[in-house]
């Protein structure tokens, strides 16, 4: 049985379905390469969008943190003398022994000095071997006196004999004075107490060899007057402007770790210590109590009166390398600017700075590692490219 055959398909239409189809295979190839690049350039802008750091900026905060300054210090005793003896001999008895309180003129103790009671003996026996020569040339000169009428003494003899009771009475001015000096010194066996207070050192006893002046040894004795104390505290030379003369203060002590006292500054020595680099002052402390004591540690807390409050940074906002201490400032395009700064006081959290920043300047927080002067930043919490919100890592807020 013979088949069916269909019309033959023409070539004009073979001829139309392949341009169509080479048409749409371009199409597609064009399309591809198209989107591939419009992707590679999306990524491109991504990848320089996501170049870009961002950062946390902060205000420089102008508030007074702290308004006063703890510094350590020493207590003093507001009248103390060390008592040296003033003859040689050998202690005879001593009664006030440390910690006794003692009234001015009382006696401390007694030395035994024989080399000087046996001058004081002579002394008195030469005085009065003068005494009887003056009386004997008085008499004398008196009797040639009565002889000048009848012409029995000449004029020279008379002056000669006044002469000689000059002399007489000259010497024993002199041995008058040796006695008193030896006397005054005798005086002196009986060590007192210059002024009421307490005995906060005693270095001697009974037999012991006294020898006179107060370059030879320690004090036999030393009294305080402990019911007002000194307070002696090395300040910054920087914060001396902000300390002034009659500030209060407050005195805290580790014996005493609950309770406070008040103290005034009294004086300043005007002067820095070229080693240290601090200036000495001085506080007043009422002790009327008796329940502090000299020589003690003490922690001082001073109250700072200044004309205008320092600007206080985070401390994470500080940079330390090559180029000295320096903070990342943020300039108006968002570019970075660094500054050189000095600081007046470390608080810990906060730093207070003495200079180099001002109100207005924008302080990055954390500082990227590798960041320079000039590069591009974005602030966190602006808008960033390809509508995705710009965030900072939580670990950015504490360096390193």
């Amino acid at each position: 049985m013979p088949t069916e055959q269909g019309p033959p398909v023409s070539r004009r239409k073979l001829g139309i379905f392949g341009v169509a189809a080479a048409v749409a295979a371009l199409l597609v190839v064009v399309s591809g390469i198209r989107a591939r690049e419009d992707s590679s350039a999306r990524l491109r802008d991504w990848t320089d969008d996501q170049a870009i750091p961002t950062v946390a900026v902060v205000l420089p905060d102008a508030r007074a943190l702290s308004a006063t300054l703890d510094l350590p210090g020493r207590l003093e005793a507001y009248y103390r003398a060390p008592i040296f003896a003033r003859v040689n001999g050998y202690l005879k008895s001593w009664s006030a022994d440390i910690g006794a309180k003692v009234r001015a003129g009382q006696v401390l103790a007694e030395i035994e000095a024989p080399d000087l009671d046996q001058q004081l003996l002579q002394a008195r026996a030469d005085l009065a071997s003068q005494q009887a020569s003056a009386k004997l040339s008085e008499a004398t000169l008196e009797r040639r006196r009565t002889l000048i009428p009848s012409n029995f003494v000449s004029m020279q003899e008379i002056d000669e004999r006044t002469a000689d009771l000059s002399n007489k009475k000259a010497a024993v001015n002199s041995g008058q004075a040796n006695v008193e000096r030896l006397e005054a010194l005798a005086g002196y066996k009986k060590i007192t107490a210059p002024f009421d207070g307490v005995v906060t050192a005693r270095d001697t006893d009974v037999g012991a060899l006294i020898n006179a002046g107060g370059g030879s040894g320690p004090a036999m004795f030393v009294i305080s007057d402990i019911s007002k104390l000194r307070v002696y505290v090395n300040v910054p030379q920087n914060y001396v402007p902000a300390i002034r003369i009659g500030a209060k203060a407050v005195i805290s002590m580790p014996e005493y770790p609950n309770r406070t006292f008040a103290a005034t500054v009294e004086a300043s020595s005007q002067s820095v210590d070229v080693g240290s680099g601090t200036t000495r002052m001085q506080l007043a402390l009422d002790n009327a109590g008796g329940e502090l004591m000299p020589g003690g540690y003490a922690n001082v807390r001073l109250g700072l009166q200044r004309d205008t409050a320092p600007l206080h940074i985070p401390a994470s906002a500080l940079i330390f390398n090559q180029n000295g201490l320096r903070v990342a400032t943020i300039g108006a395009d968002d570019r970075v600017m660094f500054r050189t700064v000095t600081i007046a006081r470390d608080l810990g959290k906060e730093i207070e700075l003495a200079s180099g920043i001002s109100a207005d300047d924008r302080i990055i927080v954390a500082p990227p590692d590798g960041i320079a002067d000039g590069d591009q930043v974005r602030v966190a919490g602006s808008s960033a490219k390809g509508g995705k919100p710009a965030t900072v890592s939580a670990k950015q807020d504490v360096k390193g």
